[in-house]
């Protein structure tokens, strides 16, 4: 009788946390069916309406999705009425016509598209067309040719001088009698005038060529060049070994410049000026920099004034001057400085109303300010307490700025973003008054707006606006998602709880299978990117989608911003300066906080991926959490802030570089895995260097860690076609297999 009554108990423990049902070809199906590709405009509409302005600012077009397919419509500001942009039924004949195709009315692939009272010029498969509206006669349009720009050279705005480089040398040719002037004389191999860094430049082998580049930016009046000096002399590189290439059986080598934190042997940029008419170089102090905090700027409309920007090392400080040529004098216009990185600082020089404008942290929130260039007096603009996303548009003729800010109305989510307007004497007004996240596309006069505004489970909603008013004056597409619904599929739970600080609200949002069923216990995925210039709340009904492929294998996925990420006050973000190992800490606390609340929540059993910095998270939460963590996948990580490109850490952890590296490094903390972990990279990421993933690689052999390991060797930071595919299917096996301990299909169907 004993017996029996602990099997009853034991057997009643175990129905409370019934595992979810193990996935099956149709769980996997379901996954495929979430893939944007598949999902996108094919079984949800209208999530997110891209339109196309006319040049002539006489109106718009745009694509309206359903379930029979899609329909250009437009709207003239004439009438602000949307209409058909044209008969589809007579265009879809004209051009089964033309090519002997059949082309279905509502499956019709239009871009370049352009529209008079009279004619529509389009491109379909690569082939211009243009269409008599009245007649529907449908003409192949010979292609213009374009007159080919050298990218080696430019000309003057006034056509007078043609700019180029010999010899890494700067010179000028006159257009009227090709005489030819050098204006500089320094130049060599490695030393080299009017060209520029590239990111991404690579060179084969060691000694291998760079890329040419040519730069110079000419002032209005053609009096004047600004261009810079690229040092490569001292400058070390990063490699990478291509075994991709089929016909080869050795890998190639391949490098390419870049700097890491606390490197002093970095390309190095020197800006130079010249007068034309001299033809001589006029000297300024502006520094010499590296290539992740060179001098950069715009000229003046008065000759020979330059406004220049630059960040010192470190990103602690950063300057805007003005320099005149004429007089060899130098202002400081702005000194931004700031205890952490300055990440988020902008300006616009309005030399009309001779003003500057920027977005500064300095209030502790990112707000607008305004110099006047007459008196030099700076004033905070706008009213403080919210945080400023960015500037949208500026009519500088009635002194109005358009800016996206989030915040600022109590009753809204802190991270959806309105959009105000502001004059020159700090009024505000709020424009899009809808309590939603608005995204917006400005005409190009900035007379009106396109606002697709939404919420992560409040359907897209794309009006057109008129700027000055705010005020709606049509509607273009409204979001539908009934295919989908019908499936099961219901938009992420939003959650708040209070940080590990005691006293903020973060945010998160969860993802459910669309079969989900309360009496099971479902393991937890924490999809993670805790980069302090990012945010990971999905605001936006379009983001709804973004974690449903993966739910559909039978886990709860959560995204979270805790803590030191961006949006929020400057006390918010700078918890994670120079203690970006600790950003994971108020992911711990949600999790913990979510499966105390819900019941079909399994806390034992979370698990955690990311890409780029998403990837040092799931290292850091594997090793620096590893009774919590059971399960990651890192793609793409830098695993070791000292080993990536320079300016990303040294913004966040600090320069010059110290201790806190060492700490924060999941290579220094191998020794600390305990659950199991997939290492992901591409072989050809000139982003992170795989090398990163080789070292912690090389560090769990040593400390006699069991891990995995998959090198895509044709891939770049990201991952795409069918690599991306199989790195998807790997992710979902993985987690299916070491987190649900459940054996996952391999073969299954990709739609």
């Amino acid at each position: 009788m004993k017996t029996l009554l602990l099997s009853f108990i034991a057997f009643s423990c175990y129905v409370g946390t019934i595992q979810a049902q193990s996935p099956s070809q149709d769980h996997y199906k379901s996954a495929v069916s979430f893939m944007y590709d598949n999902y996108n405009n094919k079984t949800a509409f209208n999530l997110y309406t891209q339109v196309n302005w006319f040049e002539d600012n006489s109106g718009l077009w745009f694509i309206d999705y359903d379930k029979q397919g899609k329909t250009y419509k437009t709207v003239a500001f004439k009438s602000n009425t949307v209409e058909l942009l044209f008969d589809h039924q007579k265009l879809a004949e004209a051009i089964t016509k033309v090519t002997n195709k059949t082309v279905s009315p509502n499956q019709l692939e239009l871009s370049q598209i352009k529209k008079d009272s009279k004619m529509l010029l389009f491109s379909s498969e690569e082939i211009q067309y243009e269409l008599n509206l009245k007649t529907y006669e449908l003409k192949i349009k010979p292609p213009e040719k374009e007159e080919e720009e050298n990218p080696l050279e430019s000309t003057s705005p006034d056509g007078k001088w043609i700019a180029y480089t010999k010899d890494y040398n700067l010179f000028i040719k006159s257009t009227e009698n090709e005489e030819e002037h050098q204006l500089s004389f320094k130049g060599q191999k490695d030393y080299e005038y009017a060209t520029w860094y590239g990111w991404f430049d690579k060179m084969e082998g060691e000694n291998g060529e760079r890329e040419k580049h040519f730069y110079v930016n000419w002032s209005e009046d053609s009096k004047w060049i600004s261009t810079s000096i690229v040092d490569f002399r001292t400058a070390e590189k990063m490699y990478l070994l291509d075994y991709s290439i089929d016909s080869l059986y050795k890998p190639k080598l391949l490098s390419y410049f870049r700097g890491s934190p606390g490197d002093t042997t970095m390309v190095k940029i020197t800006p130079v000026f010249y007068n034309v008419d001299t033809k001589k170089e006029v000297k300024t102090k502006l520094p010499t920099g590296t290539h992740i905090n060179s001098v950069s700027g715009h000229w003046s409309k008065a000759s020979g004034v330059f406004y220049a920007r630059y960040p010192e090392r470190g990103y602690l400080k950063e300057y805007v001057k003005r320099v005149d040529l004429n007089s060899d004098t130098e202002e400081i216009l702005i000194e931004e400085t700031s205890n952490s990185g300055i990440d988020s600082f902008e300006y616009r020089v309005l030399e009309d109303q001779q003003k500057i404008v920027f977005l500064s942290e300095r209030t502790g929130w990112r707000q607008l300010h305004i110099v006047d260039l007459k008196t030099n007096e700076t004033r905070l603009l706008t009213s403080n307490g919210y945080y400023i996303n960015n500037i949208e548009y500026i009519d500088e003729d009635h002194g109005i700025i358009y800016f996206l800010a989030s915040g600022k109305e109590r009753a809204n989510n802190c991270y959806h973003q309105q959009l105000y307007r502001v004059d020159f004497n700090g009024q505000e007004t709020l424009l899009t008054p809808e309590n939603a996240h608005h995204i917006l596309q400005f005409s190009e006069d900035g007379n009106y707006f396109v606002d697709n505004y939404s919420t992560i489970n409040m359907p897209t909603t794309t009006v057109l606006r008129e700027a000055k008013s705010g005020m709606i004056v049509a509607h273009l597409t409204q979001a539908d998602v009934s295919i989908v619904k019908s499936k099961g599929w219901t938009p992420p739970e939003v959650f708040e709880l209070t940080a590990k600080d005691g006293k903020t609200t973060i945010y998160g949002a969860l993802w459910k299978p669309t079969n989900f069923d309360a009496s099971k216990a479902y393991p937890i995925i924490d999809a993670t990117y805790t980069g302090p210039h990012t945010q990971r709340f999905p605001k936006s009904f379009n983001r709804g989608f973004d974690n449903q492929s993966l739910a559909e294998l039978g886990f709860i996925v959560v995204q979270i911003d805790g803590l030191g990420t961006s949006g929020r006050s400057k006390e918010f973000r700078e918890h994670s300066y120079k203690n970006m190992g600790n950003n994971l800490e108020d992911h711990v606390l949600a999790i913990t906080y979510l499966g105390k609340k819900f019941s079909w929540i399994d806390t034992n059993r979370v698990g955690v991926f990311g890409h780029s910095a998403g990837g040092y998270d799931t290292g850091r939460a594997m090793l620096a959490f590893p009774d919590f963590y059971k399960v990651g996948v890192a793609s793409s990580a830098d695993h070791d802030f000292r080993m990536e490109k320079a300016w990303w850490p040294e913004m966040y952890q600090g320069w010059p570089v110290d201790d806190s590296y060492e700490a924060v490094s999941n290579i220094t903390n191998a020794k600390n895995l305990k659950g199991k972990l997939l290492l992901v990279h591409g072989g050809l990421d000139d982003n992170v260097n795989p090398s990163a993933t080789f070292k912690l690689a090389e560090a769990l052999v040593k400390a006699d860690k069991e891990f995995d390991l998959l090198i895509l060797p044709s891939q770049r930071h990201g991952y795409r076609d069918q690599h991306r595919k199989y790195f998807i299917k790997k992710r979902w096996n993985y987690f299916v297999e070491h987190l649900r301990d459940e054996t996952p299909i391999w073969n299954f169907e990709w739609e």
